[in-house]
């Protein structure tokens, strides 16, 4: 009796230890409902789409000195690397002009393209319904209630007003010093901080911010690499800049947080917060190059994406106009 008490007790002890084991891998906990309905309201659709008031416009339009642009997406095609099973493929088609033929006495030709390719590839919004935490996504949203194979009925792109705000980039090329900041790298508060004193910034309620990592200069040179691992926010960081009242976060990453992640075995942690917890949108493959390069660390971010209704995300070109 005796022995059999004591293999119970070593069970139950090696059962609590690695309980206390799993909890302490573990960021976002999948039983916690505490999250919702959003600060926005039990029926909120935009999250923190929602701070994008008229004062924070005008206020991004100040930003506007020299009257110039940049756009900042990437390319998209056929051998641009992709999360796992995403493609993209274009196909240029004539109808009716088969062996040279044309349409009508004035001989009218036209190109139409065709495309069949995943909405996550390239330069991408990441909408408020993309990510979810145990098919719960933000404002508490059941994918049972919600998510057809035809598109979602709620938290779609095409709720998503335009953002017209301030951009800020932050170079943490510079800050780390290596050409292309180490996959696995994670961002602290500290680092975030740091850079911001350096650049003379201080972040505000609407901001749009992107982390500078040099990481697309591996498209085309070691796609693998690119895809199997990234530097980006830990969920400390993903913590802090919700507070300041961010409407998104991303950058030159095909997912803006760190990857895999050194602290948990979860897979996109910060993203189910940020999104799903706290309706932040996240920007991807954004090439923030040309405003690194030319010094541009705030600027007015202007995007107004494609209305594919009943898609989470989609293909976008944002502007920075400086």
């Amino acid at each position: 009796m005796k022995k059999n008490l004591i293999k119970i007790f070593g069970l139950v002890t090696l059962l609590t230890i690695n309980s206390i084991v799993l909890n302490a891998q573990t960021l976002v906990n999948p039983a916690d409902q505490s999250w919702y309905p959003s600060a926005y309201g039990a029926q909120d659709e935009i999250g923190a789409a929602n701070l994008l008031t008229p004062e924070v416009v005008k206020q991004a339009l100040g930003l506007v000195k020299q009257g110039k642009t940049l756009a900042l997406a990437v390319p998209i095609d056929k051998n641009l690397p992709a999360f796992r099973h995403r493609s993209f493929n274009l196909y240029n088609i004539q109808p009716g002009e088969q062996g040279g033929k044309s349409i009508g006495p004035n001989r009218f030709t036209f190109n139409d393209e065709l495309v069949n390719g995943w909405t996550g590839v390239g330069t991408q919004l990441n909408g408020i319904g993309h990510i979810g935490i145990d098919n719960v996504y933000y404002n508490g949203n059941k994918a049972t209630d919600f998510v057809t194979v035809e598109g979602v009925k709620k938290l779609g792109v095409e709720k998503v007003p335009p953002f017209v705000t301030r951009g800020v980039v932050l170079d943490m090329v510079s800050h780390y010093g290596k050409a292309i900041v180490p996959g696995g790298t994670e961002f602290t508060v500290e680092d975030i901080k740091s850079v911001l004193k350096k650049q003379g910034l201080t972040l505000r309620k609407g901001d749009v911010i992107l982390f500078n990592t040099g990481w697309l200069e591996l498209i085309g040179k070691n796609n693998k690499q690119f895809l199997e691992t990234e530097p980006g926010i830990g969920m400390n960081a993903a913590k802090w800049l919700a507070d300041q009242g961010i409407v998104a976060f991303g950058g030159d990453t095909w997912a803006s947080e760190v990857y895999p992640n050194p602290k948990s075995r979860e897979e996109f942690p910060i993203n189910q917060y940020m999104l799903a917890k706290k309706g932040i949108y996240n920007l991807e493959l954004i090439d923030t190059r040309p405003l690194v390069k030319q010094k541009v660390w705030e600027f007015l971010f202007v995007l107004g994406q494609p209305l594919y209704v009943g898609s989470t995300q989609v293909n976008v070109n944002p502007v920075a106009v400086y």
